[in-house]
């Protein structure tokens, strides 16, 4: 399978720029995956699709102000940082900008000095190891001189960090929001669970893999990066229980559909487990214990749309999306979103 065949031509005026001033007013298309039927909505108009009984997963991560700008100790020179994944409590996976400069042993200063660091290490596909120094708490310091690493397509200074958040983040750790969950309110949440549909929250860090292009030709020979996940006993049984009872599982974004499906056994039973991930789903892909998926609209010939054309179809997903440009869908991280019933 070619990466070009998940190709379609996108508007750069349907990117997103800034987030929605009411989160659940979003507009949501509703694809059938069965007959590739599609309906116009409002993201609010979801709890008509979910029934009593029915398990909706949300991802609980909370993206970390992790864009970091200083400069090189010795020379002054500028240099820009963005934390990866924590690999021990103050050593840290980055990538560094411009990268030149960060030879081993190399020294960087944040804030004037509040923050240093040195790089250990070459890591993976040029990413560096680096250790921190610091006094006081390393997350207040963070929150202090850290910026939210948007997606470069937003090319917009965002006024509120919360609103790269879901209302319901709760464990920090990605470098990326859970996109999908940025269009529910909590008014919204309470009105699903009055309607009996089980609400069960997962952990997945979001790393910039999940974002990165498919550079090969043929999808197959393509890696993704290991995410780290938390699935709790609790919420592993809300889960299971609605899959036992014949209710649906929904995942709330890609990133809950790959938690789910890397800790579901041969049986069809999700296990409590920590763990990391680098399932990559894509068409072919047997659906283990996801049923019906809410996701944001995804960029051209990457991992996320080929994730979606493997649970609804490439024609149709393809279809869909050519729908979404010509009805003027906003698109990525601050745009409108789908639900694949």
């Amino acid at each position: 399978m070619k990466t070009k065949e998940f190709y379609f031509d996108l508007p750069q005026e349907l990117i997103a720029q800034k987030p929605l001033k009411e989160r659940d007013k979003s507009r949501l298309m509703i694809l059938d995956k069965q007959t590739g039927d599609i309906e116009h909505k409002i993201f609010r108009d979801i709890i008509d699709y979910l029934s009593e009984g029915d398990c909706l997963v949300l991802n609980n991560t909370r993206v970390i102000p992790a864009r970091l700008i200083g400069e090189k100790v010795d020379t002054k020179g500028k240099i820009e940082f963005l934390l990866l994944n924590r690999i021990e409590l103050d050593t840290w996976e980055v990538l560094v900008k411009p990268g030149k400069r960060a030879k081993v042993g190399t020294e960087f200063s944040f804030g004037d000095g509040k923050l240093r660091a040195k790089v250990l290490d070459i890591g993976s596909e040029g990413s560096r190891i680096v250790k921190f120094e610091y006094k006081g708490v390393f997350e207040e310091i963070l929150d202090e001189l850290g910026n939210m690493p948007l997606p470069p397509y937003i090319t917009e200074t965002l006024e509120d960090k919360e609103r790269y958040q879901t209302v319901y983040s709760k464990h920090e750790g990605s470098a990326a929001a859970p996109t999908a969950g940025l269009h529910f309110t909590n008014e919204l949440i309470e009105k699903i669970k009055e309607k009996g549909v089980q609400i069960a929250f997962i952990t997945l860090h979001v790393g910039l893999g999940t974002f990165r292009p498919v550079k090969v030709e043929d999808i197959t020979q393509h890696k993704m990066h290991s995410e780290f996940y938390m699935i709790q006993q609790e919420e592993a049984e809300k889960i299971n229980r609605a899959k036992m009872n014949g209710k649906k599982v929904i995942a709330v974004g890609t990133t809950s559909c790959r938690t789910l499906e890397s800790a579901v056994d041969e049986n069809g039973i999700l296990k409590a487990k920590n763990g990391w991930t680098d399932i990559f789903i894509y068409p072919g892909y047997e659906f283990k214990i996801v049923d019906a998926l809410i996701t944001n609209f995804h960029l051209p010939e990457s991992t996320l749309i080929m994730l979606v054309s493997a649970l609804c179809g490439k024609e149709n997903i393809l279809n869909a999306y050519n729908v979404a440009v010509k009805e003027r869908y906003r698109f990525f991280s601050f745009g409108d979103a789908m639900f694949i019933k």
